[in-house]
């Protein structure tokens, strides 16, 4: 017999094959034509043929947001994923940003199970009824585990997480896995988390912190056949230590393929060969039932995000997102004044999350503020010291480092196993010099407020967005112990109110920040 197991993973709420920067876009992603992908493999199958979505599911996408703050009840959104055939669902750690009860409105709306072992309710059982499913075919019986990031809590509201412990998942694994060994023939663990080590050298990737465990369970849990992973966006298709491993990428570029050939040997089943694979939905066509069932909904959100909200003397317009890093940009300090005002404070921190981040024009539509904040943050002040402020600055900093012929790019921390872009803050309402020539951690200089510099021991009142204020991005030096006030209106529901505030916007720069290099040679420690 041949099982064949197709999986998705952070599709992010990406149906269409649109990034929806403008109408009737046929791009190259999209659950849509992963649905036709999944058919035509089914259709020539005669074997059993398992489908797994692996997490990130419910958010990230004008869709999603559209779904949950418009319409603020998810049951059209699930119908979809209703009829793409998957067989499970694993909890991903973007499920949560709508809120928990939205979440367990979702979950509640699939039919098909969501599966959790390692995030437990105050009962101590899986918060989301299942930690694992079987699935027999014929003589053949499949365990299929669950598992999430056990970082959560350092990105989540707490109110989102309220009651919910998070176990780490190679711990879990460790308990359920010689389980699952003896209930069935076949073990796939799908884990919405990636690798924190290099695969081939075993090198630490990152930073341990526990929020990527996908090397330790590939190499401290035995009994493991098939590893589904997810969370870092890579594009991953191996055999390793006789395991089979997907990661098929972001929005449904890529549906992961593992193919197992079992036979029966002495009335016992046995793999006999193992191949995993990543398809490209490249050459592939949108399934047109879905969208055509769908369409009006669609429409709907195209509707609503052509909306003008505001009007701009000039633009705000990004033409190189490297550039607006090392310099500043109208676009972000219009953010920065929407923090501001928003929060009563002076200094604020923000991000440019994304390099397809492509600015405002002269009109502005919900579709250029949802398509360039492309998350659903609040607001947090925290309070915090000099030194803390200094701290986070120097994490910013280490985003950049020199060529070998000494241009500024990006460090590769920034970049391996994945872009974070999203995790290089710019702050206004203080002065600064980030001075590349020296070594990480020591690159700040004319570090000033009104003028006077920051003593270590000085009390700020900064505003940050609230994954960053409880230490997202292991940015260590904030934690929700220092926040002293929250904004619970999602910012991009603030950008267009401040749009509303202000009749006309004028494009300018607080020109606070430069990024130099003061040596011709780097200064060591």
């Amino acid at each position: 017999m041949k099982l064949t197991i197709l999986s998705t993973s952070d599709i992010h709420g990406y149906i269409y094959p649109t990034d929806y920067k403008k109408r009737k876009q046929d791009l190259p992603f999209g659950l849509l034509k992963i649905s036709s992908l999944i058919n035509e493999i089914k259709a020539a199958e005669t074997d059993p043929v398992l489908v797994i979505d692996n997490g990130d599911f419910l958010q990230g996408s004008p869709l999603t947001y559209y779904t949950a703050k418009q319409k603020q009840q998810p049951l059209i959104y699930t119908s979809l994923l209703n009829q793409i055939g998957f067989d499970a669902g694993i909890i991903g750690n973007h499920e949560f940003n709508y809120g928990k009860e939205y979440l367990d409105e979702s979950v509640e709306a699939l039919d098909y199970p969501v599966l959790c072992a390692n995030i437990l309710n105050d009962q101590g059982q899986p918060a989301f009824g299942k930690a694992y499913e079987l699935f027999a075919f014929d003589d053949l019986t499949v365990a299929l585990l669950g598992l999430t990031t056990q970082y959560i809590p350092n990105w989540e509201q707490p109110a989102s997480i309220n009651g919910l412990t998070f176990q780490s998942a190679t711990a879990c694994a460790k308990e359920y896995v010689p389980k699952l060994r003896e209930l069935a023939d076949v073990v796939i663990v799908s884990y919405h988390g990636g690798f924190e080590k290099d695969l081939t050298t075993g090198e630490p990737t990152e930073a341990l912190t526990g929020e990527n465990e996908g090397y330790e369970l590939l190499n401290k849990v035995s009994g493991i056949d098939v590893l589904l992973t997810g969370h870092q966006h890579r594009e991953i298709a191996t055999v390793d230590s006789s395991v089979a491993i997907t990661q098929p990428g972001d929005k449904g570029h890529k549906l992961g393929k593992v193919c197992l050939t079992v036979e029966k040997q002495d009335g016992k089943s046995v793999i006999l060969s193992k191949k995993a694979e990543l398809l490209s939905v490249n050459e592939t066509k949108a399934n047109p039932t879905m969208e055509g069932t769908f369409n009006t909904f669609q429409e709907e959100i195209e509707d609503w995000l052509d909306q003008n909200i505001g009007t701009i003397d000039g633009n705000m317009w990004i033409g190189d997102p490297f550039q607006v890093r090392l310099a500043g940009h109208p676009y972000i300090d219009f953010i920065h004044k929407v923090q501001m005002e928003a929060t009563g404070t002076t200094i604020s921190g923000t991000a440019l999350f994304t390099n397809d981040s492509k600015g405002f024009g002269p009109t502005v539509t919900m579709r250029d503020i949802v398509t360039n904040y492309i998350y659903p943050n609040t607001l947090a002040v925290v309070r915090i010291t000099g030194a803390d402020l200094r701290q986070a600055l120097e994490k910013s900093a280490s985003y950049f480092s020199l060529s070998p012929s000494r241009q500024f790019e990006v460090s590769s921390d920034f970049m391996y196993p994945k872009a974070q872009q999203y995790n290089y803050d710019m702050y206004a309402g203080i002065d600064y010099i980030i001075d590349v020539s020296f070594p990480v951690g020591k690159r700040i200089s004319q570090f000033t407020y009104s003028g006077k510099p920051i003593q270590e021991n000085d009390e700020l009142e900064v505003v940050i967005n609230q994954y960053r204020a409880v230490g997202g991005g292991n940015y260590d030096m904030f934690s929700a112990d220092k926040i002293i006030r929250e904004i619970t209106v999602d910012m991009t529901e603030l950008i267009a109110d401040y749009f509303k505030k202000h009749d006309r916007i004028t494009p300018d720069t607080f020109n606070n920040f430069q990024v130099i290099q003061s040596k011709k040679e780097l200064h060591v420690n």
